[in-house]
């Protein structure tokens, strides 16, 4: 009997744990990601510079480059900087924009990627996408998953916690993403994968559900695991769809309208869930959600994040125009200014103050 399955594109090395930065050497010695030790790591000019004196040694082989920001200008100028350097792999070390550009740079000349993020402030570390500021604000750009990711823990307890804290809004917002699927697949026909739908929730879900803190070691590898899941599930539907709904398209809005004003990614994301899953009717769901982004210090209210009830408005009207073609609940009850503020009000009352 014929054995019927599917290839999913996902690293062939996941090391999650404290330490994991000692044995990054033995890591990139695999035969699969490197050959003749030729590496070409894109660094910070900030933690970047204190891991590249303690990586230094253990990576021989390594060429090291300095990367300014997250623009496309810094991604493109960093590929046409190793492209002549006949290198076996790109690694990206350190946060977001570092491993953005690092993913884009490594799609542009056709190496593979390793991923060392040195903060978990949101699912990009392990996704199909690098996310980068261009001349119309941001875009989003399609590359290979990373071949390999490694999380150092007691990195990660380096950061300032805030990067912590973003990462868990942006995890526990796949709840109200797949809600938004699923709303889809009622409403248009849209096909929902199972399988990725199954990653992201069970993610998110793991992660809302943890009863530890920020400090916790048992709690950091919880998260640091929901977000290389969420970015597989997002390589096995082919789009962002499993971690992207209205809580993203809230967040979007954000960064447009007020991009000098922006909170952080998973912040935005965090609250526009909760809000998210209030306006679906999922009140008992959206207060808890709000009471455990709470317990984290994350915002649940936008004057929480220094916006008025009248910005956040405007903000969730426009949202909808941040993603042309998808359909969340945002586009299912195609709310007006009035609506939308009388249902802000009921959602501050059901979650409390």
């Amino acid at each position: 009997m014929p054995v019927l399955t599917r290839l999913i594109p996902s690293p062939v090395v996941v090391d999650i744990r404290p330490g994991a930065l000692d044995d990054l050497g033995g890591v990139l010695a695999d035969e699969r990601i490197s050959h003749s030790g030729k590496l070409a790591v894109a660094v910070s000019g900030g933690s970047g510079v204190r891991l590249r004196e303690r990586l230094g040694p253990l990576l021989p082989g390594a060429a090291w480059y300095e990367v300014g920001g997250g623009t496309l200008d810094d991604a493109v100028r960093l590929a046409s900087d190793i492209k002549a350097g006949h290198y076996d792999a790109v690694v990206g070390l350190g946060g977001g924009k570092i491993i953005d550009c690092a993913k884009f740079a490594a799609a542009r000349v056709g190496l593979p990627l390793v991923a060392v993020p040195t903060n978990l402030a949101h699912d990009g570390l392990c996704s199909p996408v690098a996310t980068l500021d261009n001349d119309a604000g941001r875009g989003s750009y399609g590359v290979p998953n990373p071949i390999a990711v490694v999380i150092d823990l007691d990195v990660i307890r380096e950061a300032p916690v805030r990067f912590v804290r973003a990462g868990i809004g942006d995890a526990v917002s796949n709840i109200s993403a797949i809600a938004d699927w699923e709303l889809a697949a009622r409403v248009k026909g849209e096909k929902i994968d199972g399988l990725a739908a199954a990653i992201a929730r069970q993610a998110g879900e793991a992660v809302l559900r943890h009863p530890g803190g920020v400090g916790d070691t048992g709690f950091l590898q919880v998260l640091a695991e929901a977000l290389v899941l969420s970015g597989i599930a997002m390589s096995v539907s082919g789009d962002s769809r499993p971690s992207s709904g209205a809580c993203h398209e809230i967040n979007h809005a954000f960064d447009l309208l007020f991009p000098r004003r922006a909170a952080a990614h998973g912040e935005q994301c965090g609250l526009g869930a909760a809000f998210a899953m209030y306006l679906r009717g999922a009140h008992e769901e959206s207060a808890f959600m709000a009471e455990v982004l709470r317990r984290h210090g994350l915002p649940v209210l936008p004057e929480e994040i220094g916006f008025t009830v009248d910005e956040f408005v405007r903000v969730v009207e426009f949202a909808p125009e941040t993603r042309p073609g998808r359909y969340t609940i945002l586009e299912h009850l195609d709310l007006k200014p009035e609506q939308i503020k009388d249902t802000y009000a009921d959602y501050v009352k059901a979650i409390g103050s």
